[in-house]
This record gives structure tokens, C-alpha cells and sequence, in this order.
């Protein structure tokens, strides 16, 4: 007689579900963006997410725990690309670092590929708390204190401020002009655009 094979406890996700690796990872962000898309974080649920990504719920709480960390986990690889500013941006010369940080930030968001899931992010951090929270999070994290610390580095005064003003000029220029979508502002040449903002950017990182 075979012992029977032991019970998997409620909730947890078999060894054939976990095993299944980072593709099965990716789907559940992918799902999870599409879904954070179209409802909304309010509307959006874990096992709307799981449903969506052909697998069990309890595989949605294995890999990222709440609703909250898998929308944070979301955000960051949407993000990403417009936050991972390259070494030769952030650390090259003061001088023209407005200009580079301006042309990169709105080189991404003028970028289908990666403004499909950025919007979908800032839509749900625009109208929840908890989703604004982590949006915040982000940014500061991956963003902000990677300039304030180029910044310090450089014993510019208020490193912190200065970084924090340069990302409210740029992220508000993107929420108008993408998310809200402001005239003349939402269609004017990307390159007017930067044109003027780069300047403002430049003034908050390195004016007296």
C-alpha cells in the first residue's frame, strides 16, 4: 500500500504552479497592469488579476503578497524605464543636466511602448491614496535621491528639495500633458516642450 500523497494546505499554490518560474511571474504583472488599467486600484482585485492571468489566486499572493505589493511591483517595472535615468544623465556635467534629465523623462512617456503602462499606473495613482502612496515611493526611491545624491555629492544646499522640485516639474508636465491631456499643451512639438521645461529643471538642480 502507497502512502497518499500529502495534502496541500488551502490557499497555497501547488508545486507545479510555483515551479512554473518568472514567465508565470511576468504574466501576473502583465495581467496585473491591464487590470489596474482598465478598473482602476479601487476595482481591481487579486483574483481579477489571477483570472486574467489563466492562473489560481493563491499563486497572486505567493509571488507578491497583497494587492498593494503586487500593484507596487507593477509600478516599478513600468516605471522603470522612465525612472532609471542612465549613470552618463544623472552623473555627466551640472551643466546640462536639466536638458538631459528632460529629453530622457519625456523621450520615455513619447514612447508607445512604455506610455501604455505608465498611464495605466498614474490613472490609478491620480484617484486612490494607497496607489498615489506607492507611486510617491517610487519615485522618491529611484529617482529623487539618486539626484539629490549627485547633488550632495557636490555640497549643493537643500540636495533634497532641489531634486524633489526638478521631479514635480517633470512628473506634472507628464500628468498634463499625457494623463489630463491640457491644450495646447497635450499636442505641442515634444521638442518645444523641452524647451522649456529643461531650463526650469536646470534652475531647481543647480541656481543659487
Amino acid at each position: 500500500m502507497t502512502d497518499a500523497a500529502p495534502r496541500r494546505g488551502r490557499g497555497r499554490p501547488t508545486r507545479t504552479q510555483t515551479e512554473a518560474g518568472p514567465a508565470t511571474r511576468d504574466r501576473i504583472l502583465d495581467a496585473a497592469r491591464e487590470e489596474f488599467s482598465a478598473r482602476g486600484y479601487e476595482k481591481t482585485s487579486v483574483r481579477g488579476i489571477a483570472k486574467a492571468a489563466g492562473v489560481d489566486s493563491a499563486l497572486v499572493h505567493h509571488y507578491f503578497g497583497t494587492k498593494e505589493q503586487v500593484f507596487e511591483a507593477a509600478v516599478e517595472g513600468a516605471m522603470a524605464p522612465a525612472l532609471g535615468a542612465p549613470e552618463t544623465i544623472v552623473d555627466g556635467p551640472l551643466d546640462g543636466v536639466g536638458e538631459r534629465l528632460t529629453r530622457f523623462f519625456f523621450g520615455v512617456w513619447e514612447n508607445p511602448t512604455s506610455r501604455t503602462p505608465l498611464l495605466a499606473i498614474v490613472r490609478s495613482a491620480v484617484n486612490n491614496d494607497t496607489a498615489a502612496a506607492v507611486f510617491r515611493r517610487l519615485v522618491a526611491a529611484q529617482l529623487m535621491r539618486r539626484i539629490a545624491a549627485r547633488l550632495d555629492a557636490l555640497d549643493a544646499p537643500d540636495a533634497e528639495l532641489r531634486a524633489e522640485l526638478a521631479a514635480a516639474q517633470l512628473v506634472g508636465a507628464a500628468m498634463l500633458r499625457y494623463v489630463i491631456r491640457i491644450e495646447p499643451l497635450a499636442s505641442a512639438d515634444i521638442e518645444r516642450i523641452v524647451a522649456a521645461v529643461a531650463p526650469v529643471v536646470q534652475g531647481h538642480l543647480t541656481n543659487p
